[in-house]
């Protein structure tokens, strides 16, 4: 592997870990903030390398351009046209692709692995579930849970709600954050053996080649389960994250309330201090 990798690096090569996947983007079909259409990324991500990519549209309660006013089995219907269009494509030009989702509850946000546009039509509940129950629903179902960007600040995050027991890995480089929110990130999962992801959040195809992100894999992947089953234990992939998404510096400082949930979902406030990140 090199020694390190850089911002705007698209030449990253991991030794022994040669197939790279996008695990975090979203469609102008599904998503209201998606600016490129399912089916214009395919021929981007051959140009760049990938091997595939794993489509994770905004959900009911995120920014979702579904009506959220359909019936259920409509509403996840449309909400799957992106993945579908986009796998539609990627058969045609022999590249993978794979279906996930980004739940949103009370603005934190998880990405969603290994169950089907069937499963979600048939568990209405998985739309308002709280956080621990949406952890016991999709775990049970053999589902992979991941927590998205956690040390996110954005005008509609109130507070920075870190769920490291109601989730099976976190997203610990998140490509559409300032490095400094990936480095708290990537030392909180660090110090507390979380297993990490890294995905780029590409909402735009231009910002793809800029993007030194993602997950390279052991071997291929064949299907969604394969993600699922590798991410849960561990082994067999790498997650890219530049030097400077690692690095915490003095300068270093996040600007909302933080609260660390515990084992009952019970969110204790903390300060990075408390967290072992200044």
């Amino acid at each position: 592997m090199k020694e390190s990798i850089e911002e705007n690096d698209m030449s990253v090569t991991v030794e022994g870990y040669p197939y790279k996947y996008e695990v975090h983007m979203h469609t102008a079909e599904s998503s209201a903030c998606g600016k490129t259409h399912a089916a214009d990324y395919i021929a981007a991500f051959i140009e760049q390398g990938y091997d595939g990519m794993i489509i994770t549209d905004h959900f009911f309660h995120g920014n979702t351009a579904v009506d959220r006013n359909l019936p259920w089995e409509d509403f996840v219907e449309e909400f799957c046209k992106g993945y579908e269009i986009a796998k539609a494509e990627g058969d045609k030009q022999g590249f993978k692709v794979f279906f996930g989702w980004e739940a949103n509850r009370l603005v934190d946000e998880y990405l969603i692995y290994g169950l089907d546009k069937a499963w979600l039509k048939a568990h209405p509940e998985v739309r308002d579930c709280p956080h621990d129950e949406l952890f016991k629903l999709i775990d049970s179902e053999g589902g992979l849970i991941v927590g998205a960007h956690p040390f996110r600040e954005r005008p509609y995050v109130p507070k920075v709600n870190l769920h490291p027991l109601q989730v099976h890995a976190m997203e610990a480089c998140n490509f559409g954050n300032p490095p400094y929110q990936d480095a708290f990130a990537y030392n909180f999962c660090k110090d507390r053996n979380i297993i990490m992801t890294s995905g780029t959040d590409l909402h735009d195809v231009k910002n793809l080649a800029g993007a030194p992100t993602g997950m390279c894999f052991a071997e291929p992947l064949n299907d969604i389960s394969d993600y699922v089953k590798r991410v849960k234990s561990g082994k067999g992939f790498v997650p890219l994250i530049p030097e400077e998404r690692k690095k915490i510096t003095p300068d270093m400082k996040n600007m909302l309330p933080m609260f660390l949930y515990d084992e009952k979902n019970i969110g204790h406030p903390v300060e990075l201090e408390d967290l072992g990140l200044k």
